[in-house]
């Protein structure tokens, strides 16, 4: 096994196991034996959060094993990243999506997962975070102009909030410029279809599937 090898199988190791700090160690070596970062975030971070959601899907790790690696990827993104940036180059995202919490709920996990997720799959993603309310929604869409606004609500009396919040998109104007997507353990597919969504998945992996689908982004 060559030194490349060896270290990007280190690196995803380190992601698997959600140790932040092994990340933040293999990827400053990374950079400094010359790897390209790009081929680091494909083959070691974005293989690593692959291979653990094929092992939930499976029954095989915990949603808090998704959720330590996706944290640690996060620390080995943001490396990665300032080193793209400082060689001149630019990180080639497929779309941008804007995620968020509705209001009233602050339940974090699931949005998280969903978010690293859709980063690992090539999108820029800005995550609103918990409690968001309507009209930071709409501000986000004007601000950031994304392709796709996902929502998410854990409790069945903050689902409504997803509603009210694509009722507030379509009274500023700004339905036709964006696919909505929601999720959440109480929501459906006809949840979604009631409330004018355009797309609804059971978890995060399928989220990943949605957006691309709904995007027309080809494998």
């Amino acid at each position: 096994m060559s030194v490349k090898e060896e270290l990007l199988s280190r690196l995803k190791e380190a992601v698997v196991n959600g140790d932040p700090d092994e990340v933040s160690k293999l990827c400053r070596k990374v950079i400094e034996v010359g790897i390209d970062p790009l081929e680091a975030i494909e083959k070691a971070l974005v293989a690593a959060i692959r291979e653990l959601g094929d092992k939930w899907i499976r029954g095989e790790a915990f949603i808090a094993d998704l959720v330590a690696a996706a944290d640690a990827m996060k620390v080995g993104l943001s490396i990665l990243k300032n080193e793209i940036v400082k060689r001149g180059k630019r990180v080639k995202y497929i779309g941008r999506a804007v995620i968020g919490t509705v209001e009233g709920d602050i339940h974090d996990i699931g949005k998280t997962i969903v978010a690293t997720l859709w980063e690992t799959a090539g999108f820029e993603v800005i995550d609103l975070g918990v409690d968001v309310p309507p009209q930071k929604f709409v501000e986000a869409i004007k601000q950031y102009n994304p392709d796709i606004v996902g929502m998410s609500a854990l409790m069945t009396t903050t689902m409504i909030k997803q509603k009210e919040t694509i009722e507030a998109i379509k009274a500023a104007g700004l339905r036709d410029k964006v696919k909505i997507v929601v999720g959440g353990a109480p929501t459906t597919e006809e949840w979604a279809r009631e409330i004018g969504a355009d797309g609804w998945a059971p978890d995060a992996i399928s989220a990943v599937e949605l957006v691309k689908k709904l995007l027309g982004v080809k494998e």
